[in-house]
């Protein structure tokens, strides 16, 4: 997706979605629902959706750049329902997510009616914040308790 065929605020948003995606370690799986929450739109799952479906593949011809956020550098099969189900799509889409994350050693099962899911429990990723950010949140508040200190040295 080149940058000028959306809006700042899709832009932003698309950028956040895939940042935040590409966090997920290898060989562990989270909901839409909750890459939403850290993202800090709880309200908006189903948009994560879309910007896993609007996800172009990287380009195979030399000439041409790829866009910046591609199938090749997000990695999309990490993103499932929050029953731990695949979203099936199109023809052999849900098959072809499960043989990926099968190949980062996530064991997928398959039910009666050829439904695949994950242990959540087992293979899921559910942290309060990214870990980009715990950082910026820890240091937050290591900072403020650094100032205390020095406020409560300086009037005694």
């Amino acid at each position: 997706m080149a940058r000028g065929e959306r809006s700042e605020e899709a832009w932003a948003w698309y950028t956040a979605v895939y940042e935040a995606i590409q966090e997920i370690p290898h060989g562990k799986v989270t909901s839409y629902g909750h890459i939403a929450r850290l993202v800090g739109k709880p309200e908006c799952p189903r948009q994560v959706g879309v910007c896993l479906k609007n996800l172009p593949a990287p380009s195979t011809d030399p000439s041409k750049k790829s866009s910046t956020w591609h199938s090749g550098n997000v990695p999309w099969q990490r993103v499932i329902n929050a029953r731990g189900g695949i979203s099936p799509r199109g023809p052999s889409g849900a098959s072809r997510q499960a043989a990926v994350l099968r190949a980062e050693g996530v064991e997928v099962n398959q039910g009666a009616m050829g439904e695949f899911t994950v242990d959540l429990a087992r293979f899921g990723w559910f942290p309060e914040v990214l870990p980009s950010e715990a950082g910026l949140v820890e240091g937050s508040a290591d900072e403020e308790d650094e100032q205390d200190e020095d406020e409560a040295a300086y009037h005694t």
